[in-house]
């Protein structure tokens, strides 16, 4: 396993004793706006979002402009549909000549940046603006030679496990560490877009950390932070979502995106989940120590005499919590008062004969 101590990326720890590390990903809602794109950056920043992801490739290093059926998307449930793949991609991807802007500008707010390359000649782009670590995308996962290019570059590596098996997976970690990858992050992901909570099956996140020794998180494509924030709960420490400044400004995948207060409350409900992990402890915590006095105990609720017998009826189970603890009230029932007890005493052992 490894040290949440040890583990950063830029400044900032990874790790189950660190609050949950929130990307933004910008991906491809600029809208082939530049400007857009910086909005996007800062919003980012003001929402919290420890990180802001972009994606770094061409037309041309994703795939080909060819007429064959299978380079066009044909799924009526795709938000793409009727688009060719070559289509898609010109119109999504981010032209690398704002990387060093965006990225200028992201650090200038206190902002990680980093990306998600497609082929070497991103990995090597990138590394000229030295970012501080990279992503793989799921329908990248098994391209093994993305991979060790990646991995030879010994930063920290997140990867998107959509649609891998676990062989798949196993042989990805394999390859990652063994071209240089110290620190790995795997994210629990589901390749829809959107995805259903019913379909992201987050109870997986806990058995890849016992698998595979690493990080473990969730790249969500789900809407809202329902799911996001119960990772939490189950072990997630990386969270990733796409984001956007408006839905209704439109973008290929704005449908599925964060808005800005919807990021702020993403940041928010992800710490308080992580904030109420805590450790397995039992008995009061200091917090609920005052309000001991508050449980019920065993009180006079009627006038005694000396040598009148307690019963039900002057005696009871209330709160506060000053008397004898109510499981003692069997055995006090029945006995004798040894001297006199209004009403609102709270019954000790010195009172009873």
């Amino acid at each position: 396993m490894e040290s949440a101590d040890s583990f950063r990326i830029a400044n900032c720890p990874i790790g189950p004793g660190h609050p949950p590390f929130v990307i933004a990903e910008m991906s491809g809602n600029h809208n082939h706006s530049l400007n857009r794109a910086m909005a996007i950056v800062e919003a980012a920043a003001q929402a919290g979002a420890h990180a802001i992801k972009f994606q770094t490739y061409t037309a041309d290093t994703m795939t080909i402009d060819a007429p064959q059926p299978e380079f066009q998307i044909r799924d009526a449930k795709s938000l793409w549909n009727g688009s060719t793949l070559y289509s898609l991609y010109e119109e999504a991807h981010t032209p690398w000549e704002w990387h060093e802007p965006l990225f200028r500008r992201a650090r200038e707010l206190g902002v990680i940046p980093f990306s998600t390359p497609f082929d070497e000649t991103a990995v090597d782009f990138l590394e000229s603006l030295d970012v501080p670590c990279y992503k793989i995308a799921s329908f990248e996962n098994t391209d093994l030679p993305l991979i060790r290019r990646v991995a030879a570059t010994g930063k920290p590596l997140i990867v998107s496990t959509g649609m891998a098996s676990l062989s798949e997976l196993d042989e990805l970690v394999k390859t990652a560490r063994a071209t240089g990858c110290r620190h790995l992050v795997l994210l629990k992901c589901t390749s829809n877009y959107p995805a259903t909570p019913a379909d992201t099956n987050i109870t997986t996140i806990p058995h890849m950390r016992a698998l595979f020794g690493c990080e473990i998180g969730l790249s969500d494509h789900t809407m809202g932070v329902g799911v996001s924030v119960a990772s939490v709960a189950l072990g997630a420490t990386v969270i990733e979502k796409h984001f956007t400044l408006a839905r209704a400004d439109g973008g290929v995948d704005s449908a599925f995106s964060l808005e800005p207060t919807e990021m702020r409350q993403l940041v928010e409900e992800t710490t308080r989940a992580w904030q109420s992990l805590g450790k397995v402890t039992y008995g009061p915590t200091a917090a609920e120590k005052s309000s001991l006095q508050f449980r019920r105990s065993l009180y006079v609720v009627q006038d005694i005499k000396a040598g009148d017998t307690l019963s039900p009826a002057n005696v009871r189970a209330i709160r506060p919590g000053l008397g004898l603890a109510p499981r003692h009230l069997d055995e006090v029932l029945g006995r004798t008062a040894l001297h006199d007890a209004p009403r609102g005493t709270p019954l000790s052992w010195s009172l009873l004969r």
